[in-house]
């Protein structure tokens, strides 16, 4: 593939809702422009972009790929992005260094879940975007239907610049209003014709409309609009180039992703109504880009890959500047240098060896050492840092465990590779729950990434529900002796304190004090007492979770010259504890999360009454926007395990929600009762074993 300068590049992300047929519309695009000598099939399992074993196996698309095409001397830089929110990080990721997006949808008429994820994301990053009309030849295909909620949801700037040639089984082809002409047939053997008689009106009362988008797109074009003169094809288009650029048009394409109609078209489209790097800048502390080879090097790593026998493949974005093979960067997050040895245009899972990278153009970068998703690549000299894209936070936790040594042994490298690649992954361990926590975005997210554990890393391992950090803790006060003595023959053991225990104020964490006088304790056995109320916390008593925010102070005791030991005032230590906590009105504490959920104003009902199952408690209800409304609550964390699949199925997945520690609050008395026994049981089973 040649090398393009940045006006005659597109970079283009192919999105929408799971199944809406993304996918295959990239396979078609691909055979159209002669970038494949066959068209795939996602039920076949052979397509460019979905090659990941596991992907194939799902028959969805899991990551984003990169397939570059060349087109009537241009290069666009397709990328197919997964349509299901469980990945919705690859959307953040790719809607960062694109500068437009085509929005896949079915031919009906109500709208998927991710199309409005999809638009929100251009919106939020002010990219140029088009509108593709998918499934046009299937039985149930309303194209009117959908045309209408486009209309009613997003106004005039929804443009029609086609019409559907046939309805349903019978659609055949796609009338273009810009050129006039209907073109029929697929892919590589389109058939171009006049427009039909019985389409005349309806296509001449279009144009007409896209026409008024196209002049209200370009002052100059207005005015010569205004003064009664139609516009020219060329001004047309240019005045949709500059419409869809700034927002205020958002043209609307047809055709079929299984049979190609409409494919090359769409193709004309992107060249023609998408804008280049050049159009739209990148803007760093108030310093443009504007996708010059021959500027300062600045190039944006948008993804990474983990191959375990390749290694680190980095996918870059090159903003300004020139990259060449062998030449040495500077990475800015991590301030290391890196050479540059294996540089390459990737198609999907295949790779065209590259020698040079100008600026506006999507590249690849194999064996870094030091180089992540988010960072940026420059030179010593013009250490320029691009600002990492912003990705939610992970919403579904599970608990996994290793099922043997050897997997123990491979499953801190193998997450350290899978982190690289998923910025919406999160793995911790915890060691007062004694767990491993994997955070992600979804239950098919973390099962994904649990396969690709077992698949490439050769790592097995099980799963359990995630559990809750409760805590233990007193609300009065109370005193008790401890008294540890044993004689087994020779030397004993003694240890005798009298404790106080009181509540601290929440959040207080622990107190410890020696008020011992007269030398009834030896000052050099109060810190073993101390030691052992402290380890004893760690492992609570009352139903084994860590103690908090209590005071204890040691005011008496008695010691042997012979038997004590700091052994024997740990354990006394610990038994006084136990005895002044049990008697100091001991409570449960549950965390308690800070809720915001954003539903469509139709299911807020029904999100609120959820909420009261879970014993939440509402805060308040703010309008959003149109349609929208934001739900606060503080729900206890122990009924928020699995929200994010619950809100999905109560909203239809039009339901986003974020939730972050709020405090720690008294568990109620049936729920600390049940833990409680749930505890004794599983300690007396030890105890017989």
């Amino acid at each position: 593939m040649k090398q393009y300068p940045a006006e005659k590049i597109r970079n283009v992300a192919i999105v929408g809702h799971g199944g809406s047929g993304k996918t295959m519309l990239v396979e078609h695009m691909l055979y159209t422009a002669g970038a494949a000598e066959r068209i795939g099939s996602v039920d076949a399992g052979n397509t460019q972009s979905d090659y990941d074993p596991l992907e194939i196996r799902r028959k969805i698309s899991l990551s984003a790929s990169v397939l570059p095409i060349e087109w009537h001397d241009h290069k666009i830089n397709l990328i197919d992005v997964p349509g299901y929110p469980d990945f919705i990080g690859d959307l953040h990721a790719v809607a960062g260094i694109v500068e437009s997006m085509i929005i896949v949808c079915e031919a009906k008429k109500d709208l998927d879940v991710g199309f409005d994820l999809a638009w929100e994301v251009a919106e939020q990053h002010g990219l140029a975007r088009c509108i593709f009309i998918n499934k046009l030849e299937r039985d149930n295909a309303d194209y009117e239907g959908l045309i209408n909620t486009l209309h009613e949801r997003y106004g005039r700037k929804i443009v029609n610049v086609q019409i559907p040639i046939g309805h349903q089984a019978a659609f055949s082809g796609v009338l273009d209003l810009l050129a006039m002409k209907v073109y029929k047939g697929k892919d590589r053997g389109v058939e171009i014709e006049d427009v039909p008689s019985g389409y005349t009106d309806e296509a001449n009362e279009r144009r007409e409309k896209m026409m008024d988008a196209a002049a209200e797109g370009d002052d100059e074009l207005a005015m010569k609009y205004l003064e009664g003169e139609a516009l020219t094809t060329e001004e047309i288009e240019h005045g949709l180039l500059v419409g869809t650029e700034t927002g205020r048009v958002v043209p609307v394409l047809l055709g079929s992703a299984l049979s190609g109609i409409g494919v090359a078209t769409l193709l004309d489209r992107i060249i023609g109504e998408l804008p280049a790097p050049t159009e739209i800048p990148k803007v760093v502390d108030g310093n443009e880009f504007r996708n010059d080879a021959n500027g300062p090097l600045a190039a944006y790593v948008f993804k990474s890959t983990a191959d375990p026998y390749v290694g680190k493949i980095n996918y870059l974005r090159l903003y300004s500047g020139t990259l060449k093979v062998d030449d040495h960067v500077l990475n800015m997050t991590s301030e290391k240098d890196e050479r540059v040895h294996n540089l390459f245009f990737p198609h999907g899972k295949g790779q065209e060896a590259a020698t040079v990278i100008t600026a506006g153009d999507i590249c690849a970068v194999a064996k870094l050492q030091h180089t992540n998703t988010g960072d940026t690549l420059t030179t010593a000299k013009d250490k320029i840092k691009l600002p990492a894209a912003s990705f939610p936070e992970p919403i579904y936790r599970i608990a996994i465990k290793p099922v043997s040594k050897p997997d123990e042994d491979k499953l801190g490298p193998a997450l350290t590779r899978l982190l690289e690649e998923d910025p919406t992954l999160r793995y911790v361990r915890d060691p007062t729950l004694h767990q491993e926590i994997l955070e992600g975005m979804g239950d098919i997210h973390l099962d994904a990434t649990i396969e690709k554990l077992r698949a490439r890393f050769g790592v097995n391992v099980t799963t359990e529900e995630a559990r809750v950090p409760y805590k233990e803790t007193i609300r009065g006060k109370a005193k008790a002796q401890g008294r540890h003595k044993r004689q087994t023959g020779g030397k004993g053991q003694f240890g005798d304190c009298w404790l106080e225990l009181e509540a601290a104020g929440r959040g207080d964490g622990f107190a410890f004090e020696n008020k011992v006088v007269g030398g009834a304790i030896p000052k050099n056995f109060i810190p073993a007492i101390e030691k052992g109320i402290r380890e004893t916390m760690e492992k609570g008593f009352l139903a084994g979770y860590q103690v908090v925010d209590v005071k204890a102070t040691v005011y008496d005791g008695s010691y042997h010259d012979v038997d004590s030991s700091e052994q024997a005032f740990k354990i006394a230590g610990s038994l006084a504890f136990k005895a002044a906590a049990a008697a100091a009105q001991p409570v449960i504490l549950e965390p308690v999360l800070q809720l915001e959920v954003e539903v469509p104003d139709d299911a807020v009902g029904d999100v609120v009454g959820d909420l009261n199952t879970r014993r939440g408690r509402l805060q308040g209800m703010d309008p959003i926007s149109a349609g929208k409304t934001g739900v606060r609550a503080q729900v206890p964390m122990a009924t928020m395990m699995r929200y994010a699949l619950d809100l999905r199925s109560i909203t239809k997945g039009r339901g986003r929600f974020r939730q972050a520690f709020s405090h720690y609050d008294e568990l109620p008395q049936h729920e600390a009762q049940a833990l409680i026994a749930e505890y004794e049981k599983h300690k007396k089973e030890e105890e017989d074993h």
